[in-house]
């Protein structure tokens, strides 16, 4: 082994070592490595059974116990891992500039039956469709160069909330109420500003940005905004306003409410968007792509948002109104509202808005690359014990690779295994003898077993280079 792999080696269990730290008792500090060192692995599979295969091919039912308590009933915290691995990694993503972003997104993963926590008919957008899923909401901080989870909820819908039995069966916690998205959202950003995580500016589609409460709610906490919206939401257009309380006549009080009559109304963003002028119209780069520069039609105006603004004394802040209409289109197709200073230049309005594709970086590295839905359990503890490993491990690689996507060339070629047992199989799937002996018939490699420790010359084998 080459003297760059013997050094990647050691900085990753510099790093788990690290995270022991915040894990507990001691007797988890083994399971968390071989947990993230099997996540690390070209497995097919990335559930705990094919990790324990792929860890101690020697020992696997031993380990398979070992691995499914840590992850499904260790009481550690969650919060205390991403936390740490926050501290660990974020110094390598600033090193390529300072935290530039928060951005909020949701993802869904597919999932079987009905038991499984918070599994319900839902929309997915791994699937692009209403399907059985389960639904995670989740806060990155990002620069210009690479990013990284810090929050990561499941969403509990209405139908499991208030449902006592099949809380009480999945493991969820006795304070967890049914939130909204936003809400969970909200959460997850107070904490980060709370924590002093770096600032950066909150990135949302319009299932949040929609949400009034939601971005008044970020503003209160003195963060700036790049929110997707509806083309239905209100808006008050350039130069205009609500009208000023009712003043006050004879003895009454005066009004306390803004108003609005007949003929003084606020528009939606589409109306808005159609009665712009050609030369509102500009065409700007944001970024290259994989094969051409990627480019759009945008529009920006200074708008107030107007909804239930009638309930208010005074106006709402100007925003900008964002609006990009492609070419060929017989329409606008997104809108964003922001509250970024009026000074800010279209092309800088853009560049924040499309800022969000790496969110969708971070889900699909994460789901391809590190199983995070590949956990077969159904419990809450579980569920997020699994996906906090995973962005553990998903934090290593971007420490490795500073500048490079996690999914890059060569990555799955410096990753080399040994073998399972010839005898092994899984658990519920057939025996082609009839014994009773377990199998497992694997078509990728496992990984070498942990390094040996004191007095041994074994060599570590995390990162090894293509034979």
């Amino acid at each position: 082994m080459d003297q760059e792999l013997i050094e990647s080696e050691a900085r990753f269990e510099a790093y788990v070592e690290s995270l022991s730290e915040v894990i507990g008792h001691a007797d988890r500090v083994e399971p968390l490595e071989d947990y993230c060192s099997g996540l690390l692995l070209p497995l097919e599979r990335k559930s705990v059974e094919p990790l324990a295969a792929a860890v101690a091919p020697d020992r696997v039912s031993a380990k398979h116990q070992s691995l499914l308590h840590f992850v499904a009933q260790s009481p550690w915290s969650d919060d205390r891992v991403l936390t740490k691995v926050q501290d660990l990694v974020l110094p390598s993503i600033e090193r390529g500039g300072p935290i530039k972003t928060w951005i909020v997104d949701d993802t869904g993963l597919p999932k079987k039956g009905k038991h499984s926590v918070g599994v319900a008919r839902q929309y997915c957008g791994q699937l692009g469709k209403q399907d059985n899923c389960q639904v995670a909401v989740s806060l990155s901080v990002a620069n210009d160069v690479a990013s990284l989870p810090i929050a990561y909820r499941l969403y509990l819908p209405k139908t499991w909330a208030h449902d006592a039995e099949r809380r009480g069966k999945a493991g969820v916690p006795a304070d967890v109420v049914f939130k909204t998205k936003p809400e969970i959202a909200l959460e997850q950003i107070t904490a980060a500003h709370d924590a002093g995580v770096a600032r950066g500016v909150v990135l949302a589609d319009a299932a949040y940005g929609n949400d009034t409460k939601f971005r008044t709610a970020v503003s209160a906490l003195g963060l700036e905004y790049m929110m997707g919206v509806l083309g239905s939401i209100s808006l008050w257009p350039p130069g205009q306003e609500p009208l000023a309380p009712k003043p006050k006549t004879g003895r009454g009080r005066p009004g306390a409410r803004l108003r609005r009559d007949q003929e003084h109304q606020p528009v939606s963003a589409k109306e808005l968007a159609m009665g712009l002028k050609p030369r509102a119209w500009k065409t700007i780069t944001w970024r290259d792509g994989t094969n051409a520069p990627l480019a759009g039609r945008f529009a920006a105006v200074r708008v107030r948002p107007a909804h239930r603004d009638q309930k208010l004394s005074e106006p709402r802040p100007r925003e900008w109104l964002l609006i990009e209409w492609p070419k060929g289109e017989a329409e606008p197709t997104k809108y964003w509202l922001s509250t970024l200073p009026g000074t800010t230049k279209l092309a800088d309005l853009v560049a924040m808005a499309k800022q969000r594709w790496r969110i969708e970086r971070d889900y699909q590295d994460l789901k391809q690359e590190v199983g995070l839905g590949h956990y077969e359990g159904r419990g809450w503890r579980g569920f997020h014990h699994h996906a906090t490993l995973c962005i553990a491990a998903y934090g290593f690689l971007i420490s490795e690779r500073e500048t490079i996507p996690p999914s890059g060339p060569g990555r799955r070629a410096k990753r080399k295994a040994l073998g399972v047992p010839k005898d092994y199989r899984p658990r519920g799937s057939a025996d082609p003898s009839g014994a009773a002996r377990r199998k497992f018939n694997c078509h990728s490699q496992a990984a070498p077993r942990r390094p040996a420790r004191e007095n041994s010359t074994e060599v570590p084998m995390l990162w090894q280079g293509p034979e």
